[in-house]
């Protein structure tokens, strides 16, 4: 598969997620959830700065979730995501 392709999954499935409300947006609310092991996935803007990206990572290996960093920046994300305000990292729940 693509890394076209990935990317374009990943979306498609972010999308479902937030149809169905089941995301959690927010670096301290994602790394609550990933240290609960409530997360079933983690998206990740392409700019998030390097602490975020290395926190996230870090837990989300511990968790054993899958991470994804999405080619979106943090405002394209927060677009995608209908909100209002920049988006870093949001985690999608079961």
């Amino acid at each position: 598969m693509s890394k076209n392709e990935e990317v374009s999954k990943d979306l498609k499935e972010l999308k479902v997620k937030l149809q169905e409300n089941k995301v959690v947006i927010g670096v301290d609310r994602v790394l609550k959830g990933l240290k609960g092991k409530n997360l079933s996935k983690v998206f990740l803007a392409s700019n998030a700065p390097k602490k975020i990206k290395e926190d996230v990572q870090y837990y989300a290996k511990l968790a054993g979730t899958p991470l994804s960093e999405l080619s979106l920046d943090n405002e394209e994300l927060g677009l995608f995501c209908k909100k209002n305000f920049f988006i870093v990292v949001l985690g999608t729940k079961e």
